[in-house]
C-alpha cells in the first residue's frame, strides 16, 4: 500500500458549530493549577509571606512512584516558580555594600590608589588660537547666515569655507611628528 503524503490528502472539513459549542461550554471554567503551584494572592496580600503550595495530586496506590516516598521532593515547592516583591519590600537588588572606613585597613593592606594630579595643559600660542577660531567660527558663521537669511555673497562664503579649511590645515600641519613607532617596532612594551 502506498503512503499518502499530506499534500495528496484532501483537507477534512472542520465542524465549526461543534468547535464553537465546545468554546462556549468551557467559558468561565478555570483550569486546575499544576502540581506545586501557589494559590492566587490578591494585591493587598502581596507584601505578606508566601503561603503553602497547593497539594500535589495523589499517585494511585497500585503504582508507587519515587515522588510519593517520604523524604523525596514531593513536599518541596516546584522549581522555576518566581518570587515577586511588592513595592516597598526589600528585594535582592536593594542590598548595599557598607562604606569603607580608614579603620578597616591594617598593615597588610596598601590602601586605595589615588592617581597623581595631571600636569597642566600647555599654553596655546596665537597661531593655534586663531586656527581653532577659524575651524569653529567658519561653520558657526555660515549657520548664522542661513538662519538669519543673509545673502550668501562670495566674500561670506569664502570667509566661512576658507576659514574652516585654512584653520584645519594649520592645526594638522602643526601636529607633532615625533612618533616613537618608527624607532624600533619590535621592542615590545616599555616600562
Amino acid at each position: 500500500m502506498a503512503e499518502q503524503h499530506d499534500a495528496d490528502r484532501e483537507p477534512q472539513p472542520i465542524d465549526e458549530e461543534a468547535a464553537w459549542a465546545a468554546i462556549v461550554a468551557g467559558y468561565g471554567d478555570e483550569p486546575t493549577d499544576p502540581p506545586g503551584a501557589k494559590p492566587f494572592k490578591s494585591v493587598e496580600d502581596l507584601a505578606m509571606l508566601a503561603g503553602e503550595v497547593n497539594e500535589a495530586p495523589k499517585a494511585p496506590e497500585d503504582d508507587p512512584s519515587p515522588e510519593s516516598e517520604p523524604g523525596s521532593g514531593a513536599d518541596r515547592p516546584a522549581l522555576g516558580s518566581s518570587i515577586t516583591f511588592a513595592p516597598g519590600v526589600g528585594g535582592p537588588r536593594d542590598y548595599g555594600v557598607a562604606e569603607a572606613k580608614d579603620d578597616d585597613l591594617d598593615e597588610s593592606d596598601e590602601g586605595h590608589f589615588v592617581p597623581p594630579e595631571p600636569p597642566p595643559l600647555p599654553d596655546a600660542d596665537v597661531t593655534a588660537k586663531f586656527a581653532w577660531l577659524a575651524v569653529v567660527g567658519g561653520p558657526v558663521l555660515m549657520l548664522v547666515a542661513v538662519l538669519l537669511q543673509w545673502d550668501m555673497t562670495w566674500w561670506l562664503t569664502t570667509l566661512c569655507v576658507g576659514g574652516f579649511l585654512g584653520g584645519f590645515a594649520t592645526l594638522v600641519a602643526r601636529m607633532s611628528h615625533d612618533d616613537d613607532e618608527d624607532d624600533d617596532p619590535g621592542r615590545g612594551a616599555v616600562v
